[in-house]
């Protein structure tokens, strides 16, 4: 795992987006897994900005989406898919034929899930997943004490985790949905690359969990201890609780060019 530390989280999204740069010229259809939220934002801002100026082409990129609310009507503003297509697939000015993601309005929901496990190894796999990271160290909707070995399935949110999205709700937690789908951990850590993006003070715990605490279900996102290739970018004020944070700044002050994101 590698931890790079930057001065705040338009720098972290910069340096995502340059990584996910190199990866579409020497990928142009490179699948893309996308988180929702306001932390990576910054990164599709950076992104986006590249695509404008005419300094990458991301007009053959594929777009995947982590996770869906369950029961949400069909273009719900709120739902994942109406986000995701809204702060990403047409910002980049791709079709909604690039788009992939589970339908958190089937009837079935245990056979959509299914589904999109399905649909995301028939694709050829994500290439690169975009992590946030919950205060309660969850990735993706897989909330404390979800299997490492997970699979996409349908999860109960905890209450915190609700309060946290109620402000994308009116700051109504009654709107907020109890359940959703989400790619599950084994799921994810099938990604070639898992890059995390940790901003703010509140984040501070879960990232030192995550990076220096045991690998344990009760933190899921530590489980990217176990990727051969994760990446996770934190601002100060989300590195404060990190004991290695000089090791980790004198380590990337030193990488080599050619290592990349």
């Amino acid at each position: 795992m590698e931890v790079v530390i930057v001065k705040d989280a338009k720098a972290g999204g910069e340096l995502i987006a340059d990584g996910i740069a190199d990866l579409l010229r020497r990928k142009p259809d490179a699948l893309l897994g996308v988180a929702t939220g306001s932390t990576p934002l910054p990164i599709y801002d950076a992104l986006i900005a590249q695509v404008e100026a005419g300094s990458v082409d991301a007009s053959r990129a594929r777009i995947a989406q982590l996770d869906e609310y369950v029961g949400l009507p069909s273009g719900h503003p709120e739902s994942y898919r109406s986000t995701v297509l809204r702060q990403v697939v047409e910002p980049l000015g791709l079709s909604p034929e690039a788009f992939m993601g589970p339908d958190g309005s089937a009837e079935d929901v245990l056979a959509a899930c299914e589904a999109y496990d399905t649909a995301l190894s028939t694709a050829g796999g994500v290439d690169l997943q975009i992590l946030g990271i919950g205060t309660d160290g969850h990735i993706g909707f897989n909330e404390p004490c979800s299997s490492l070995a997970s699979r996409t399935r349908i999860k109960t949110l905890t209450e915190q985790t609700r309060v946290d999205n109620a402000r994308f709700f009116d700051n109504d937690i009654e709107q907020v949905p109890h359940h959703v789908i989400t790619q599950g951990i084994g799921t994810i850590l099938e990604a070639r690359h898992l890059v995390l993006l940790a901003t703010g003070e509140g984040k501070a715990e879960a990232v030192a969990q995550t990076v220096e605490g045991p690998v344990a279900a009760l933190v899921p996102a530590s489980a990217l201890q176990l990727h051969p290739h994760a990446t996770v970018v934190v601002d100060e004020a989300a590195a404060s609780k990190l004991k290695l944070a000089d090791y980790f700044r004198h380590t990337f002050a030193n990488k080599p060019a050619w290592q990349g994101i």
